[in-house]
């Protein structure tokens, strides 16, 4: 299994009390951790979102994805970086195109394109872009994909479609990485998105239970036997919201420390249902090192290859973090 990580930017109200001036430098901090010669991620993560979530906040931040990417992508020399993912419709597609590309120069070759159809109501309709419904936001999706997709192995787009229209787009120059950015296309929409991902991606990434991660791998397997693509091309990734603690008792006075931190901005109700993401079966990787290695080499027997976690602990408390690479990652890797 290969592993990385989320670099907290506010969307999770996880860099709540911290001054605004010290966002970056806390953010920083923790792609050169995993930047290290030595370090076992090979990739940090951030959320390409507006608003903060589950409620929008008007004093808490949310940094933006691409010039998050820009900025590691200058900072750092070795760990890859992404976003999970990247909305088709806050950006024209090939004027995303653009910046990947740009981006992808600027780190040598080390950026993945995560990319989805988008599902925030709120911060849709905040900036403009109306709400489409699920069907034409995944046509949207369908479109974007093949205009980068022109782009990143051709040098230049053009699609007349439903809902973009490119002319002759140049990209130059292209993406350092032979082929094109790497695509993950994420979600798990039987019919479309896991067509979409069977067509043109090199990643996937899709969760529920672990039946249901299952289910889902069948399904694409499916759409890639149909297309004549070899399904094992494909790596199966999924996102994983981790607390991890010495015992039952550090993971408990883990889980009380986080919601004691988000109460204030969230209020009761919005903070049971925030702190519900970290309690009961689905929380795979909330627990003790052995439970949380017990579930992970379940979802691996499934085919599982690439796992990324969410510590929302980390801008204030590394010890999660470090327990978990001296303690979970050798026995998964």
């Amino acid at each position: 299994m290969r592993f990385g990580f989320f670099v907290p930017q506010g969307w999770r109200h996880d860099l709540v009390g911290i001054e605004p001036a010290d966002h970056w430098s806390t953010m920083h901090g923790l792609a050169a951790h995993a930047d290290r010669e030595d370090s076992p991620w090979e990739s940090i993560w951030v959320y390409d979102h507006f608003h903060t979530v589950p409620v929008a906040s008007d004093t808490e931040a949310t940094h933006e994805a691409w010039s998050l990417m820009s900025a590691f992508a200058a900072s750092t020399s070795r760990v890859r970086l992404g976003q999970m993912c990247t909305c088709m419709s806050y950006r024209n597609p090939a004027y995303l195109a653009k910046v990947a590309a740009t981006a992808d120069l600027i780190s040598g070759g080390r950026i993945e394109m995560g990319i989805g159809a988008g599902w925030y109501e709120h911060e849709w309709r905040a900036y403009g872009y109306g709400f489409p419904d699920a069907p034409a936001r995944l046509r949207m999706l369908r479109e974007g994909v093949e205009i980068m997709h022109q782009a990143w192995t051709t040098g230049r787009a053009s699609l007349d479609g439903e809902f973009y229209q490119v002319d002759g787009a140049i990209v130059q120059p292209q993406p350092l990485q032979p082929g094109g950015i790497p695509m993950w296309v994420a979600g798990g929409g039987e019919k479309v998105t896991l067509k979409i991902a069977a067509k043109y991606a090199s990643y996937t990434n899709f969760f529920g239970s672990p039946e249901e991660f299952s289910h889902k791998s069948e399904v694409l397997r499916g759409h890639t036997d149909r297309l004549g693509r070899d399904y094992a091309s494909i790596v199966r990734s999924a996102n994983f919201n981790t607390v991890i603690g010495e015992d039952e008792a550090d993971v408990a006075r883990r889980l009380e420390a986080i919601e004691s931190r988000v109460a204030p901005y969230l209020g009761p109700e919005v903070t049971e249902r925030f702190m519900n993401d970290y309690r009961g079966p689905s929380a795979i990787a909330v627990g003790t090192p052995e439970q949380v290695v017990e579930r992970l080499l379940d979802m691996k027997a499934r085919g599982l290859g690439y796992a990324i976690h969410y510590f929302p602990e980390l801008a204030f408390d590394r010890t999660g973090l470090e327990l978990y690479e001296r303690e979970v990652l050798p026995a998964l890797r």
